[in-house]
């Protein structure tokens, strides 16, 4: 068993306000709590990871090339590998979501990130 306690979950700062942390995962499926300040959005971008998206608190918005979902608290929204998509908090208030990909993946994906 693994046991990761939350204030010592190894944790990202992609951009000021917008925070992830690395909760008890594997290779094979990894879990991201995130939370995104107002009008926030994450840039344009896809992976190899299939990713299930919860929204935990406030309103998150996920935009993909075909349609634009917005989340309310719980709601979710299954992305599959290598569809682009984004990530936006158009609201006032700060969004908290929860991210799942499978297979699992490291925050590597945003620190070697070629822009």
């Amino acid at each position: 068993m693994e046991h990761v306690p939350f204030d010592e979950a190894e944790r990202y700062e992609p951009e000021a306000g917008w925070g992830r942390a690395a909760l008890a995962g594997s290779d094979r499926f990894t879990f991201e709590w995130f939370e995104k300040p107002p009008g926030h959005a994450s840039p344009d971008h896809d992976h190899e990871n299939e990713q299930v998206c919860v929204c935990l608190e406030g309103e998150l918005t996920v935009h993909t090339e075909e349609r634009s979902v917005t989340l309310g608290e719980y709601d979710s929204v299954h992305l599959d590998a290598w569809e682009t998509h984004r990530v936006e908090n158009a609201t006032d208030e700060r969004a908290v979501g929860l991210d799942v990909f499978a297979p699992g993946r490291g925050f590597d994906f945003w620190t070697d990130r070629e822009e």
